[in-house]
């Protein structure tokens, strides 16, 4: 028999649609294959971006394309994925044990943006990555309540503060640190730099992503998000609404003018299907999201309908991602985070924690 070619082979799984990302397969995955002996074919492929959840229909459409060429006889292909850093605005150094962060914004309140995050994440998590949260919104914290933690995070030096957890992610809020009737009066410098200190001053485990839920609008928080701290995407959440498209057009505005990427749109209450009798109305408007995304030339991630599950068991600190993981919702939450974080693969990569750091001594 003659002996494979096996470049031929990685350039027929190179290929294959990526079917997250619309592209060939080598745009988000590094593949090699072997071969152990005469006509048997050993195949590997190593994502950028968290794929549980489709990860098995890669791999038979692979071992179909090598089965099919000739003189191979058996294949085995494995299908994996590792999670880099990617660059962010303005080249900021990226955050030690963080490798990306995703803000997650609106333009007004009420569009379901907190609900979006605490269920990306806990979607990203669900497909495999090791992903965190932080509340960013510290005049209206929503994130103990969400995840159902409660109690005062540790500081084992009196400086840094140990993430909480709960439902598997790790989680800071500034409404971990205060009493949840105390109202936060405070002005935007000091709002700012509680931020910051969240962040920075939280010692993160090894995280694949942190989310950020930002507060509704495009004020300080936003700004210094934008201009301090290294953010490597942003989901902008909205409603079919005209109203609310207007507002979220702000912040898509904003991150553009700051160079940082949209990795998309995710439109909230599209459609309201009655639990009585199975009517289907979209009360809010239709298509707004894909005209949005349309004119900005940016993804739509998906479309959540008003089910009264997700804001029954959020409130319940447990999101329809944990409380029902094989449900219709939770496969429409990792969808949004699949498209997200396969978007985010093709971004460029961020070097810097590779160099290696100089330090002069003097004899």
């Amino acid at each position: 028999m003659s002996e494979l070619d096996i470049n031929a082979l990685e350039s027929s799984l190179a290929a294959i649609k990526d079917p997250r990302t619309g592209g060939d397969l080598s745009d988000t995955a590094t593949i090699s294959v072997k071969s152990p002996k005469d006509g048997a074919v050993e195949a590997e492929i190593i994502l950028g971006y968290p794929a549980a959840g489709h990860s098995a229909k890669i791999s038979d459409e692979a071992k179909k394309i090598l089965l099919g060429r000739p003189g191979v006889e058996s294949a085995e292909v494995k299908v994996g994925w590792n999670v880099i850093a990617h660059t962010a605005q303005q080249n900021l150094k990226g955050m030690e044990n963080v490798r990306n962060i995703i803000a997650v914004a609106s333009g007004k309140g009420g569009v379901g943006k907190s609900t979006t995050a605490v269920n990306l994440a806990l979607a990203l998590k669900a497909e495999g990555a090791k992903a965190g949260m932080l509340d960013a919104d510290i005049y209206g914290p929503s994130l103990p309540s969400m995840l159902g933690i409660e109690g005062n995070p540790e500081s084992p030096d009196g400086k840094r503060l140990e993430p909480m957890e709960g439902l598997g992610l790790q989680a800071m809020s500034i409404g971990f640190l205060i009493d949840k009737d105390t109202p936060m009066v405070w002005r935007g410098p000091m709002v700012t730099q509680a931020l910051e200190q969240l962040l920075t001053e939280t010692n993160w485990r090894d995280l694949d992503y942190l989310v950020i839920d930002l507060p509704p609008g495009t004020g300080d928080v936003q700004l210094t998000l934008a201009q301090k701290i290294p953010v490597n995407g942003a989901v902008i959440v909205t409603t079919p609404q005209d109203i609310a498209l207007l507002d979220a057009s702000k912040g898509v505005k904003m991150f553009q003018k700051v160079d940082v990427p949209i990795l998309g749109i995710v439109e909230n209450m599209s459609l309201h299907i009655c639990s009585k009798c199975g009517h289907e109305e979209p009360i809010f408007g239709s298509g707004g999201g894909a005209k949005m995304a349309g004119e900005y030339d940016v993804d739509l991630l998906g479309c959540l309908p008003i089910d009264v599950s997700i804001r029954e068991q959020t409130d319940a600190g447990n999101p329809p991602v944990f409380a029902d993981p094989d449900g219709h919702v939770a496969a429409i939450y990792r969808d949004i985070a699949v498209k997200a974080s396969s978007k985010l693969a093709i971004q460029k990569r961020d070097f810097s924690a590779k160099f290696p750091k100089i330090v002069v001594q003097q004899k």
